[in-house]
């Protein structure tokens, strides 16, 4: 143990005895200023790139597949609506309704394979549910075709099986794909890490000159100010393009949020118009139906208001609009059923303000995630070169630092 002690006690007096000479101190200031500046590059770079791989997931996969889970909601709610409205026309269901019906569960099945690529645990009920769902739509549509009374039953299975499986299994699909945008956005957040170290390095080379200047009496070293002048580039670029970058996830953030406020006044939508349907499906007996559509009108007239708050457009305005409209004519609805004039609600429940507020929300949305786009796109474009020309520039530092007390450390010669 002494003998191998004795090497090692030699080493650090050396070590602390060139520590303490100019040219050692001069020394280790290179190394610690190369490592510093070399550091920092890569540090920068890293979160440029990491802000840029989430700028990309939101593009090209985090918002599509929220839209995708959305649109599985919504095409699955309004078939629902839609073979309810079929059935009440009695005997052979009017073909555009039937049309409908049909592309609203094939838009279901083609967003759910585009889901089902990211999500395969969440989509499962939805996938091994909705042939069930179709199988008794079917059923139910032919006892109605012929006239048996059990075709209410089946479609009352059906909208069931709707409600307690497949309308939940979607809103979790929906709600976990929103969160994946809410965690790509976070990824894009201030780089405060990395301005930390550059600023630090910065400061470093400041405090270098100021020792080079006592020690040799000389006021400027060409490396150094190079080194210092690629720094400050260097932070105030990331700085300033990290900045941007926030305030464009920030406005991009209040346009998924009035996204998601659209998605659920139209999701709220589709199932008012589900339940006032069911009401007069029910014949009398639908109380809970109606009762369930005060309940989910009052979340609508709310969930518009503040998509109005978020930033009001045309498209919302007319959607409010359609939407009093369309409580007015159920208020009729309801007289008519109440007065046992059957035919007459019946007739009524086709009337063009629950497509024309549908219609108004599908604008609004569409404008909304264009909002989304334009801001992550004006977000990708501020970060464009920034990668390389930080790393660059840390390149120019590590290599003005080194040239800088070169010159000093050769006077010592």
């Amino acid at each position: 143990m002494v003998i191998d002690s004795q090497p090692r006690q030699a080493l650090v007096r050396r070590f602390t005895g060139l520590a303490r000479s100019t040219p050692g101190r001069l020394s280790l200031i290179v190394v610690v200023l190369v490592v510093a500046s070399l550091a920092s590059g890569w540090l920068s770079t890293w979160s440029v790139n990491r802000q840029e791989r989430a700028l990309e997931d939101l593009t090209t996969r985090s918002e599509p597949l929220a839209h995708a889970a959305q649109e599985v909601y919504r095409a699955l709610q309004d078939a629902d609506a839609t073979a309810a409205s079929a059935f009440l026309s009695g005997g052979l269901e009017p073909s555009q309704l039937r049309e409908r019906y049909e592309k609203d569960i094939a838009q279901a099945q083609a967003a759910l394979s585009v889901a089902t690529a990211s999500s395969p645990d969440l989509t499962a009920t939805l996938a091994a549910q909705l042939p069930v769902y179709t199988g008794l739509i079917e059923t139910a549509r032919t006892n109605n075709r012929q006239g048996f009374p059990v075709g209410a039953a089946y479609l009352r299975e059906a909208s069931g099986l709707m409600r307690t499986q497949l309308l939940p299994a979607a809103q979790e699909l929906y709600r976990a794909e929103t969160d994946r945008v809410s965690r790509a956005q976070d990824e894009a957040n201030f780089p405060w890490g990395s301005v930390g170290v550059a600023l630090a390095f910065v400061i470093a080379l400041v405090l270098t000159q100021r020792y080079l200047t006592r020690r040799t009496n000389r006021l400027l070293n060409v490396g150094l100010l190079v080194a210092t002048g690629a720094a400050v580039v260097s932070l105030l670029w990331v700085t300033t393009v990290s900045v941007l970058v926030m305030n464009n996830v920030s406005d991009s953030r209040a346009a998924s949020q009035k996204v998601d406020v659209l998605a659920q006044a139209r999701i709220a939508t589709l199932t008012a118009r589900g339940e006032e349907t069911l009401t007069l499906v029910a014949r009398g007996a639908g109380q809970t139906y109606e009762k369930n559509f005060v309940e989910v009108s009052e979340r609508l007239e709310g969930l518009l208001d503040q998509a109005a708050r978020l930033g009001g457009t045309e498209a919302v305005d007319e959607a409010m609009r359609q939407f009093r409209q369309w409580q007015q004519v159920h208020q009729r609805i309801r007289e008519a059923d109440d007065a046992g004039q059957y035919s007459d609600a019946v007739a009524l429940i086709g009337n063009p303000y629950f497509d024309s507020l549908d219609q108004s929300l599908v604008r609004a949305i569409g404008e909304a995630r264009q909002d989304f786009s334009d801001e992550v796109a004006v977000a990708r474009a501020s970060l464009a070169g920034t990668a390389v020309g930080v790393l660059v520039l840390a390149l120019i530092g590590a290599a003005g630092s080194a040239m800088g007390l070169w010159q000093r450390l050769k006077e010592y010669r």
